[in-house]
C-alpha cells in the first residue's frame, strides 16, 4: 500500500504547489500572466458621436489652464503607436488649419512616419489614438518635430521594437506611449528599453480602469501620467481640477521603489514603485477635439496626457523623474504643480483618493509650467 500511495501524494503536492504559485505569490492570479501574452491597449474614450466642428478643450484653453506658452518646442517628439495609418498627415493638416497652428507635413520635415514593417494592417481604435497623440503633441509644442513610429501589432514585443527604434534616434527629446496593460513578472527585466541615446524622457498613460498599476507606466524609467477632470468658465478660464474616476494608479507588484520616490517618502508604497507620477486632463467630459478621417470627435483618456506631457518636455529645459519629485518637494512647488486634492478612482480608501502632496490617482499633480 505504501508504494501505491506515494505517486498519489506527489500529485497532490504538485497540485498544491500550482495553486500557491497562481494565487499566493505577488500579483495574485495574474502572476501566471507573462510578457508573451501582453497586448498594449490605448486608453482612449470617445464622448458622443461625430460632429462637423470641434467640441472640447481648444489648444488655447488647455495652454491657459496649464500655463503653457502659445508657441515653442525643440527637438523631436516620438509617438509610439501600432498598425498603419494612411490618413494621419491629412488629419493633422485639417486640425492645424482649424486651430491656426503651424503647418506640419512630411515635406517640410516636421512629420516623419516610420512603419516598423513595410506593410501594416489598419486598426480604427489605434488610428484614432494616433490622431489624438500627433495632433495634440503638435498643438502643445508646435515648433517641435514629430516622429510617429508604428509597431506591426500591439503585442509587447512589437511595441518594444518600436520603442527601441525611437530611442535610437539622436534628435528625439521625448517619447510618448499612449498604451498600457496589466503588469507581469518579467517587466523588471525590460526597464532598459526605456533609455535613449539622446537622454529622451519617456511618458506612458497610467490606464483608464481606475485603481491598479499599469505597464509601462510602472517602470521606474517612465513618467506615468494619470488623469483629471478640468472645469472651465465659458470663456475658457480655469475653474477647477479634480481626480478623474478612470485614472489608473497604485503600487506596482514587481518594480521596487526608485530612489526619487523613496527620498520623497510616499506613504503606503511598501518599498515598491508608486504610480502615477503626474496628471493631466483625461475625462472625456472635458476632452479634446480630434480630427480623424473627415470628422471631429471629442476624445479623452489618460492617453491624452502622455503626448501632451511629451510636448511639455519639448517646450522646457529638460524634465526628469528626479527633477519632478524635487520640484514638488521644494517650498515653491506651486510654481510647478497644481496639487489635485479631491476626487477618487475607486473604493479602496487611501490608495484611491486624491490628497495633498502625492496620491495614487494623480501623482504629484498637473503641470503649471513647462520649465521643470
Amino acid at each position: 500500500m505504501k508504494g501505491s500511495t506515494a505517486p498519489f501524494a506527489r500529485v497532490l503536492f504538485s497540485l498544491a504547489s500550482l495553486i500557491i504559485t497562481l494565487f499566493v505569490i505577488p500579483g495574485g492570479a495574474e502572476a501566471s500572466y507573462h510578457f508573451s501574452n501582453y497586448k498594449g491597449t490605448p486608453p482612449i474614450h470617445v464622448l458622443g458621436g461625430a460632429t462637423k466642428s470641434p467640441v472640447g478643450m481648444t489648444p488655447e484653453e488647455i495652454k491657459k489652464i496649464y500655463h503653457l506658452p502659445e508657441i515653442g518646442g525643440k527637438g523631436t517628439m516620438a509617438i509610439i503607436g501600432a498598425y498603419g495609418d494612411t490618413t494621419i498627415e491629412s488629419d493633422l493638416a485639417a486640425f492645424d488649419k482649424q486651430f491656426n497652428l503651424p503647418v506640419c507635413t512630411k515635406a517640410n520635415g516636421c512629420l516623419t512616419q516610420h512603419l516598423m514593417t513595410s506593410k501594416e494592417s489598419t486598426n480604427s481604435n489605434w488610428a484614432l489614438e494616433t490622431s489624438l497623440d500627433v495632433e495634440w503633441a503638435h498643438a502643445i509644442a508646435p515648433n517641435a518635430k514629430i516622429l510617429l513610429v508604428e509597431a506591426t501589432t500591439q503585442s509587447g514585443a512589437n511595441l518594444l521594437n518600436a520603442v527601441d527604434y525611437a530611442a535610437s534616434q539622436k534628435s528625439v527629446v521625448a517619447i510618448s506611449m499612449s498604451w498600457g496593460g496589466a503588469e507581469f513578472p518579467e517587466e523588471t527585466s525590460l526597464d532598459s528599453h526605456f533609455s535613449s541615446v539622446s537622454g529622451a524622457v519617456f511618458f506612458a498613460s497610467s490606464g483608464d480602469n481606475g485603481t491598479g498599476a499599469s505597464w509601462p507606466a510602472s517602470s521606474p524609467n517612465v513618467i506615468g501620467v494619470g488623469g483629471t477632470h478640468v472645469s472651465a468658465f465659458s470663456n475658457g478660464t480655469f475653474l477647477s481640477e479634480v481626480a478623474w474616476s478612470g485614472s489608473g494608479g497604485g503600487v506596482s507588484a514587481y518594480e521596487k521603489e526608485p530612489s526619487y520616490q523613496s527620498g520623497y517618502n510616499i506613504p503606503k508604497a511598501g518599498g515598491m514603485r508608486a504610480t502615477p507620477d503626474v496628471s493631466y486632463d483625461a475625462d472625456p467630459a472635458s476632452g479634446f477635439p480630434v480630427y480623424r478621417a473627415g470628422k471631429w470627435q471629442e476624445v479623452g483618456g489618460t492617453s491624452a496626457g502622455a503626448p501632451q506631457w511629451a510636448a511639455i518636455a519639448a517646450l522646457g529645459s529638460g524634465i526628469s523623474l528626479p527633477k519632478l519629485y524635487a520640484d514638488k518637494a521644494a517650498s515653491n512647488n506651486t510654481n510647478y504643480f497644481r496639487d489635485i486634492i479631491s476626487g477618487s478612482n475607486g473604493a479602496c480608501g487611501y490608495l484611491c483618493t486624491a490628497r495633498k502632496r502625492y496620491d495614487y490617482v494623480t501623482g504629484l499633480g498637473s503641470p503649471l509650467t513647462a520649465a521643470f
